[in-house]
């Protein structure tokens, strides 16, 4: 059972429980890096204008990964590569990239060189 206060509706109550981002002082975000040996996903809570590179520092994530060159790394938000001076929204999810061991157009040109006959399926 749904109690409504005296002159409201129960669209009026959700909307008015719905808060804008402009209206927020912080946002959620998620900062994420993997590698074959270990993988972190840290919630973090960034003021509203945060960048992707602010987040990322705020996570704290490179004292789990001091290997990690940032200033070589690509980074994205889910899947998409964006800059380290793009702005994050609430629930955002930062990825950092590690580099390709082998360049997949490079292998295939190289089997190709080789006369290897690709199985379907196969990149």
């Amino acid at each position: 059972m749904v109690s409504v206060s005296e002159g409201n509706t129960v669209e009026q109550m959700n909307v008015n429980e719905q808060v804008s981002t402009a209206e927020k002082k912080s946002i959620n975000v998620e900062v994420a890096y993997a590698t074959l040996k270990k993988q972190k996903i840290r919630a973090v809570n960034v003021d509203v204008g945060t960048t992707l590179g602010a987040a990322i520092v705020q996570s704290g994530i490179m004292m789990d990964f001091p290997e990690l060159d940032l200033e070589n790394a690509k980074v994205g938000i889910y899947g998409k590569v964006a800059s380290m001076t793009t702005v994050l929204n609430d629930h955002d999810r930062v990825e950092i990239y590690h580099p390709l061991i082998a360049d997949p157009k490079e292998v295939r040109r190289k089997r190709a060189a080789e006369g290897k006959v690709m199985k379907k399926g196969s990149g």
